[in-house]
């Protein structure tokens, strides 16, 4: 083995090797197991929430590979209707051609060309991540089997009336022209203003006051409404009032959703552009406006000094208008949620079209049951009652959208205006009972991409035939997601694989939470404090991160401000701390919390972790190397504590793991291979293989390999690289058959052995306290302590005699005698071991009045710092005011100033003792 751990050495040898030998792909007819990678947009790259779910998802199907189950974990892509149309678009733009330039089909061909070139950098990218995804039946949404299953389904749920088409309220953005789902709209927090208009009333007497955050909307206004308890207003129910600017009558409603403590109290309704007042609309019957065209620019439906106008121009002339007629009372300051759409960043409009709908709550009621009865478990747990809070409240399901990419509705026009739908235009016709002379016209609108993935768990496998992937694999094992797309995607599946495959599509949903930075903080490019997997694998550069980060930016504007903060964030840009470091870290972050927050300082350790493994492999490797190691049974208590120990680990792992508590799982792999086969195991051994009898070295030499072959084993799924590279080296001495780490079993946990975990418990609490005791005398490791006892039981007498070597050997320690239970002990130091008193000596050990001065300077510091916490947490205005996690940090910060200051005080008294 080289001499120091290099993760760019080993890591894309191995997977390729992976690769190219079809391990990934599913082996053996039995106990099949399978995942369905959530598809990634063909315009992706792999960002921070892919690389933890997709390490969650490759520890589950690696683990399950090795328990010997057939395991499918089943790769693909969705088609990013909005994303790649963007993409294309902006290319052609480029060579100066627009997409109705050059129509649709000569449009659709040059994104496929697209797509076969430059689509797909996130395959590449899990590649680099470890992820054991069957590649030789990788899917696209786009792909002619998914395509087919795609069209069957609306076509059946069409001719069920459970597809219809219809005018509503959607998402939509003017630049792109299409409706969007409520995931591709961000709302942003911005400083805007709320303008209060007068709306005279038309029986003379006066006014009434209205405050609006969007002017422009009231030339759609078709009602006012107050609250019917609120007693200001008890004399405008049912009057009319004169619309301003418009010279419409609009009437005065009561309505308990209106907030008395909002604005004035009265509020416009505009059914045509707002959802809320959409829905207080249906209720009263109002009629529905709508004064916007596609591009948001002012329609026909407003008075002719507006039509035409932008909605942003329009705004102004109508408030200049309002002011001049003498109808504005005020405007104020006002914060407000601002939606934008994700790709265009337009401010959406909430817009009356017309759009293909799936009417939801036929298929919404077996979903619902299936959580309920038990069929599908979500974990942890309390997930479905979010689950059952949407699906109780669901809405039927905008499924069309105004694009060129995606699938195109398979829906027909005649002449007269009919709808035929088909799977293509000729079973269209055939259903329709049309021939041939009548004209027929597709509609142009495709389906949203949410509609495709829907059918992802079947569509996959080959549905609509009945493949044999198919009937092994469906229902899948379980669904890994994020909890912000329980209702998007995980309610779909669920509802369709129930309709169309008669059965759930998995059987268990495992959400887990949303990756923050260090401080609690949504990882945001504007931010600075986004990370990229591969940066922290491979390593970057501060200068080549704020290149990366500011080039091709959508709003190139940002640049300055996006450089600051990352060069604020990450001042020396990061290190290469390999995959396993950075996938360790993802597992151990996977609580049961709904944000997890990243610390590059959790990676760092654990890429120190990696190293510890191999320089404990380098050392068991030459210790055994030139020997014959043979399998005999372990006699010495070290030998047996160590295997009793990993047989607890075992057991533990496999338990966590199969809880999804994959944090609790790599913790206790952690503990394990570190402090108790490194720090303590490997020490116990070396006495041993220099000093034991042959065969005591034999037993300790294969008890050595075995154990870290064993740990290996159990790491794998975890830290798949470092393992396989280690383990390769360990397979020889151990006369193991097999190509590689992944096909090798789990291991299974045997018996422990109590009475060894005993002595070696002992052992370890002696040695620890003599250590403690030096570490808190500032005594170097090299120097020999003289360690005395007293007290104790005739165990702990037979014990002290029986590892008399290891307590020399690993302790530096000289033994002393054993002092009567009277002995005067002031010259001593103790540490307690039950009723055991462990005594180091302190004559000759350090110069008391020397160390006195060091320690009070120590005691100096760290009280005042404690000061200046005490008084940084006693100002409230810093606990109101900082964000949360600032305040906790503080709180961290204050605990260990307290607990190092009673540290230094409790020395300081021992050491006063001896100048008594």
């Amino acid at each position: 083995m080289d001499k120091s751990y290099q993760p760019e050495a080993i890591e894309g040898r191995w997977y390729k090797i992976w690769e190219e030998k079809g391990y990934f792909s599913p082996n053996g007819a039995d106990n099949p197991y399978c995942i369905m990678l959530p598809p990634p947009n063909v315009t992706g790259h792999l960002h921070m929430g892919h690389a933890f779910q997709d390490t969650i998802m490759d520890v589950l199907s690696r683990f399950h590979r090795m328990q010997g189950d057939s395991v499918l974990w089943q790769p693909g892509m969705d088609h990013a209707g909005i994303a790649t149309q963007m993409v294309v678009e902006r290319q052609l733009a480029d060579d100066g051609v627009s997409r109705h330039d050059i129509g649709r089909e000569n449009f659709v061909e040059e994104v496929w060309n697209w797509k076969n070139t430059s689509g797909g950098q996130i395959a590449r990218q899990m590649r680099r991540l470890g992820a054991s995804v069957d590649w030789s039946n990788d899917r696209f949404t786009m792909d002619e089997e998914l395509s087919r299953a795609v069209t069957k389904v609306f076509v059946e749920l069409y001719h069920e009336e459970l597809i219809y088409r219809g005018k509503r309220l959607v998402n939509w953005d003017p630049v792109l022209h299409t409706a969007l789902s409520d995931l591709e709209v961000i709302s942003q927090e911005e400083a805007g203003h709320l303008w209060h208009i007068r709306y005279p009333r038309l029986d003379g007497k006066g006014y009434i006051v209205v405050a609006t955050t969007r002017p422009e909307t009231m030339l759609g206004d078709t009602a006012v409404a107050v609250n019917p308890e609120d007693p200001r207003y008890a004399d405008l129910h049912g009057i009319e009032l004169e619309l301003p600017l418009t010279g419409r009558r609009i009437p005065v409603i009561t309505d308990s959703y209106v907030d008395i403590e909002f604005g004035s109290g009265c509020v416009k309704i505009t059914p045509g552009h707002d959802f809320n007042d959409y829905e207080m609309g249906k209720r009263h019957q109002l009629p529905t406006i709508n004064v916007l065209n596609d591009d948001a620019s002012i329609n026909d439906n407003a008075p002719e000094a507006y039509r035409g106008l932008d909605r942003f121009e329009a705004r102004k002339q109508i408030v200049a208008d309002l002011e001049a007629e003498g109808l504005l009372e005020k405007i104020e300051p006002h914060v407000l949620m601002v939606p934008h759409g994700d790709r265009s960043g337009a401010v959406v409009e909430p817009y009356l079209t017309d759009q293909w709908y799936v009417k939801i709550a036929p298929l919404a009621k077996p979903a619902i049951e299936a959580v309920e009865n038990g069929d599908i478990r979500f974990v942890p747990e309390n997930w479905s009652k979010t689950y059952f809070d949407w699906m109780h409240r669901i809405e039927d399901w905008c499924i069309s959208r105004q694009l060129w990419w995606g699938h195109r509705i398979p829906a027909w026009y005649d002449p007269d205006g009919g709808i035929h739908v088909g799977m293509d235009e000729a079973d269209a016709r055939r259903r329709g009972g049309l021939g041939a002379e009548v004209p027929l016209k597709q509609d142009e609108d495709v389906l949203d991409t949410w509609f495709s993935s829907a059918l992802w768990p079947f569509s996959t496998l080959g549905w609509p035939e009945q493949t044999p992937r198919l009937d092994k694999y469906y229902p899948t094992n379980v669904l890994v997601t994020g909890f912000d797309i329980i209702f998007f995607w995980v309610a779909r599946m669920i509802m369709m694989g129930i309709k169309f495959m008669g059965d759930v599509p998995f059987r268990e949903v495992y959400v887990h939470g949303l990756i923050r930075d260090a401080h609690g903080q949504k990882m945001s490019k504007s931010k600075g404090n986004v990370l990229d997997p591969l940066d922290l694998i491979d390593g970057i550069s501060l200068e080549d991160m704020v290149r990366k980060r500011t080039t091709g930016l959508m709003q190139p504007h940002m640049a300055p401000l996006i450089e600051k903060n990352i060069r604020q964030n990450f001042p020396e840009g990061t290190s290469a701390y390999g995959c396993d470091a950075l996938r360790f870290t993802f597992a151990a972050l996977a609580t049961n919390g709904r944000d997890i927050r990243f610390d590059l300082g959790r990676v760092d350790g654990y890429r120190n972790f990696c190293n510890k493994l191999w320089n404990a492999a380098r050392f068991v490797l030459m210790s055994t190397a030139g020997h014959e190691v043979r399998a005999v049974p372990q006699t010495s208590p070290a030998d047996r504590w160590i295997l009793s120990r990993m047989n607890h680990m075992v057991a533990e792992v496999r338990r966590h793991i199969d809880e999804y508590r994959l944090d609790l799982a790599s913790q206790r792999l952690y503990e394990f291979i570190w402090n108790e086969y490194c720090d303590w195991y490997l020490e116990l051994s070396k006495p041993v293989i220099y000093k034991g009898s042959e065969d005591e070295r034999n037993a300790s030499r294969y008890t050595l390999l075995h154990v870290l072959e064993c740990s290996l084993r159990a790491l794998h799924p975890f830290m798949p690289f470092v393992t396989e590279e280690i383990w390769q080296r360990l397979k020889t001495p151990l006369q193991i058959e097999g190509d590689s780490i992944m096909l090798q079993p789990y291991p299974a946990a045997g018996q422990a052995d109590a009475e060894a975990e005993a002595e070696i418990g002992w052992l370890q609490s002696v040695l620890q306290g003599v250590r403690n005791i030096r570490a808190e005398l500032n005594v170097s490791p090299g120097k020999t302590l003289d360690v005395s006892f007293q007290a104790g039981s005739d165990t702990d007498r037979e014990r002290q005699e029986r590892f008399a070597p290891l307590l020399t050997g690993v302790g530096k320690i000289s033994i002393g005698q054993w002092l009567a239970d009277d002995e005067d002990t002031s010259g001593f130091s103790v540490a307690l071991v039950g009723d055991l008193k462990v005594l180091v000596s302190l004559k000759d050990l350090v110069n008391v009045e020397d160390e006195l001065a060091r320690l009070g300077k120590l005691l100096e510091r760290e009280q005042a710092e404690l000061k200046k916490s005490e008084g940084k947490l006693g100002n409230s205005k810093f606990v109101n005011n900082a964000p949360e996690a600032v305040v906790e940090q503080e709180r961290q910060r204050l605990d260990e100033f307290r607990t190092r200051v009673a540290g230094f005080k409790e020395q300081i008294k021992k050491l006063e003792r001896l100048l008594d």
